[in-house]
């Protein structure tokens, strides 16, 4: 009805999801967070092709050096670091090219003989990198003693050499909890709850690990200790090596960059590099919406095996009945709302209000009004017209009709500014607070589509500059960037894959069924014909709800939520009605969450518009590091940024930093225990204070 249908993907495809999403919590009752309604337009600010002169310095330079042999654990921070904005050198042992690292590459000579360090950390696979000569290590150590930068081995099984006794304490999988120590609360890791679960449920299975423990006077510090499997004892799982002159961080488990459990780290092992001071900024996302509020969604029959209304169905399969919030699923949301701190999303149309009212009265409508502010809400148009191509369905798959070579448009200009200015007047009416500058088109429909639809409709495009659009949804499984549409940005959203055409665990648990089952075993036999997919079992009606479906979106989501995304995830309105099927998902994921985050670094729940401009900068901010046009150095208590003007830059600061001078304002905003934060790069250097030397 509001939505065409869609395949459901087999567990073999939801593994493969997961990963790619991945490459891109107990709650207390209260009232929900205050929602920060500041709107963000999607304008881009050119930066000036120059930056303003600096001269010589003896900082050093905000850079991490990675030496990498392509080994899981070091390409796991290298991505960590991309991912989080971190500029990074890397070389590859591999490379018969590479450059040599010397006392030279290391560090510059400045007039008059003094010298400036050229990179804030160094990365290596482990505590002895192979393909590094006798030379180039030597190096490594004079430039970490001389310029107190510290060293990450990525993979360090303990052993003497490393300040830790051994044999180890135990090795094998680590599945118990782990927990931070005072010192790794105070070297980075502090955004950790003290203990934590790190293997099963969500995170997926246990990685291998060695637990040791510290020799005594060696020099190592323990940061995160783990509970030995079988055992009543605790053992150093990631430690700090001090010795002459150098400091050393060991990680003492295997992982790479799919697996929570080293997400769970990533940003501390940033910060106990970069001693907290760094360029980027790290943040955990989650936005979850709705759509068709006010709507109704068309109702799967088990019977047919399709959705009546929406798909074709057998002769004789009976109409189902559309599926449609009540009141008392609004007053559910809110209180759900208030327990789990977090705020949901509505994507509404307001035109089928009217549909559902019963002598004038549509009840659903009356029951959101009051409570309305405790929503985010985007324009989801009028009534959800079709916006795309007229479609030729004589073919699989259809195609557009083209008349003269040109594609014919089903929507012209008039019908699709229609459709977003009534829904922005109705919401006003109805004192619902719709996201300025923000629209979804009905089921991305007027957007490219390949190969059948190869172009936005140019109507579309018009409507978003006459409308004022900044920010238009895009659907992540097939356009996973921003890209711009007219005036508009897209803001690309991941899917959740519950049915839009249920409302029961019954019905759900059937249709799951249906799509991934062999013939043999009742289903369609779709998962013979796909390259992608394997046929399943069939899932028990009673149990393959909370045994599979569920606990598989919540660690897709899960994963995506550790990855500094913004970008929102969606399910429908009809999954909050009956038997309330998107509730356990998103109770599975806060819980995943906060049972190993602690308050410090709450999920942020943000509003479409707002993940747009994260999105943005970030998306600005790769490109402005991949052309090297921005540079930043340390230098004691002082952190400096220079690039062209209008640039916008992410910087990583202790608490207590101020902009300009020790007595200037404050800089960015308090997450993890430090401060962060996009300025915008003017016509002189960015000067950052810090309290003290890092």
């Amino acid at each position: 009805m509001a939505n065409l249908p869609r395949p459901r993907p087999a567990l073999a495809l939801l593994a493969t999801t997961l990963a790619a999403v991945t490459a891109l919590t107990a709650a207390c009752a209260g009232p929900p967070p205050a929602k920060r309604k500041v709107h963000h337009v999607a304008a881009v600010v050119t930066p000036s092709p120059t930056a303003p002169p600096v001269g010589p310095h003896g900082g050093i330079d905000l850079d991490v050096l990675v030496v990498t042999d392509g080994s899981g654990a070091v390409e796991a921070i290298r991505q960590e670091l991309s991912t989080e904005g971190v500029p990074s050198t890397v070389i590859d042992t591999h490379d018969a090219g590479r450059t040599t690292i010397s006392r030279a590459f290391l560090a510059r000579t400045l007039p008059g003989g003094t010298k400036g360090g050229n990179f804030d950390g160094i990365v290596l696979p482990g505590p002895s990198a192979s393909g590094l000569s006798p030379a180039e290590t030597a190096a490594l150590a004079w430039y970490e003693r001389r310029f107190g930068v510290r060293q990450v081995d990525a993979y360090s099984p303990p052993m003497p050499a490393m300040g830790m006794t051994a044999p180890p304490a135990y090795s094998g999988p680590l599945s118990g909890a782990v927990g931070v120590t005072a010192a790794g609360a105070r070297a980075g890791f502090g955004y950790l709850n003290g203990s934590f679960p790190f293997g099963g449920g969500p995170a997926g299975p246990a990685p291998f690990g060695y637990l040791a423990r510290p020799a005594p006077g060696g020099g190592a510090t323990p940061l995160l200790t783990a509970a030995i499997p079988h055992s009543g004892g605790h053992a150093t799982l990631v430690w700090q090596y001090d010795q002459g002159g150098r400091q050393e961080l060991g990680i003492g488990f295997g992982y790479d960059y799919a697996q929570a459990q080293f997400h769970y780290l990533g940003h501390g092992i940033v910060d106990w590099l970069t001693r907290g001071v760094h360029l980027g900024q790290w943040r955990n996302y989650l936005d979850i919406a709705y759509d068709d509020m006010f709507l109704g969604d068309a109702q799967w029959s088990p019977r047919g095996h399709c959705t009546p209304g929406a798909t074709t169905c057998p002769k004789g399969t009976p109409m189902t009945p559309t599926i449609r919030m009540k009141p008392a699923d609004v007053t559910y949301a809110v209180q759900w709302e208030r327990q789990h701190h977090f705020t949901i999303e509505f994507l509404y149309n307001g035109g089928a209000s009217a549909r559902f009212a019963r002598h004038g009265v549509d009840a659903l409508l009356v029951a959101t009004r009051p409570v309305a502010k405790d929503f985010y809400w985007v324009n989801h148009t009028w009534t959800h017209a079709y916006l795309g191509c007229q479609q030729d369905f004589r073919v699989v798959p259809w195609r557009c009709v083209r008349s003269g070579g040109r594609i014919v448009w089903a929507a012209d200009l008039s019908l699709i500014d229609s459709q977003i200015r009534q829904n922005f007047a109705w919401a006003r009416r109805n004192k619902i607070p719709a996201e300025g500058g923000v629209v979804a088109s009905g089921e991305y429909s007027g957007l490219r589509l390949l190969p059948q639809q190869p172009v936005d409709n140019p109507h579309l495009v018009q409507a978003m500059g006459l409308n004022h659009i900044h920010w238009i949804v895009l659907d992540a499984s097939r356009e996973p960037q921003m890209r711009p549409v007219g005036a508009a940005l897209g803001v690309p959203r991941h899917p959740i894959d519950v049915g839009y055409d249920v409302d029961t665990v019954a019905g759900e648990v059937n249709e799951f069924n249906w799509y991934n089952d062999s013939k043999a075993d009742g289903g369609s036999g779709q998962c013979r014909g796909s390259a992608v997919t394997a046929c399943l079992k069939p899932l028990n009606p009673r149990t393959g709800w909370t045994s599979v479906i569920v606990p598989q979106q919540v660690q897709i989501v899960f994963h995506a939520v550790l990855n500094n995304d913004p970008r929102p995830f969606f399910m429908h309105q009809s999954n909050l009605t009956g038997d309330r099927l998107g509730y356990p998902v998103m109770d599975g994921v806060l819980s995943a969450y906060r049972a190993v985050y602690g308050p410090s670094a709450p999920i942020e729940n943000l509003a479409t518009d707002r993940d747009g401009a994260v999105l943005r900068d970030q998306q600005l901010w790769a490109a402005a590091v991949k052309a090297g046009t921005v540079t930043a150095w340390v230098d004691g208590n002082t952190v400096t940024v220079s690039g062209p003007p209008g640039t916008p830059v992410p910087v990583t600061v202790p608490a207590g930093t101020r902009t300009g001078a020790a007595s200037g304002p404050g800089f960015g905003f308090s997450y993890s225990g430090e401060l962060s934060g996009y300025a915008t790069l003017g016509a002189q250097p960015l000067k950052l204070v810090l309290g003290a030397a890092p």
